[in-house]
């Protein structure tokens, strides 16, 4: 290999590091900044309410997208088995029958898809 091809590939391999570093970098600055719903999120889960849901349920993911970024502070609670042919014993000693169930501190539960808002009001939460 001739000088000149050895300089070239390791240009292209630097270049290709601080890429790799640039986007890393960028990822992690993105993922620090505050999100949206973070005090909510997090007010949810102080006043002791539960998301009991499922990775392959379409309404739990739109639950989650609800909150942004936020969601990553939600009580959650996966309720399915990997395969997701089954329940984990967590859910299935709640006596969870369907996805997304919130259960509340006051003892009560609701089923489905909830707004920012009732969450905020059933949890004593408020909006942002």
């Amino acid at each position: 290999m001739t000088d000149k091809k050895k300089i070239t590939r390791w240009a292209l391999i630097v270049i290709g590091i601080v890429v790799v570093v640039g986007i890393g970098y960028f990822v992690v600055a993105q993922n620090a900044k505050p999100g949206q719903y973070d005090t909510l999120a997090k007010c949810i889960k102080d006043s002791g309410a539960i998301f009991y849901g499922a990775f392959w349920c379409p309404h739990c993911q739109d639950q989650k997208a609800a909150f942004g970024s936020s969601a990553k502070y939600l009580p959650y609670v996966e309720c399915s088995t990997a395969d997701s042919n089954g329940q984990l014993p967590v859910c299935s000693a709640a006596k969870i029958n369907a996805y997304p169930t919130w259960h509340f501190n006051d003892g009560s539960r609701q089923e489905g898809e909830l707004s920012l808002a009732q969450l905020a009001t059933k949890t004593s939460c408020q909006l942002p």
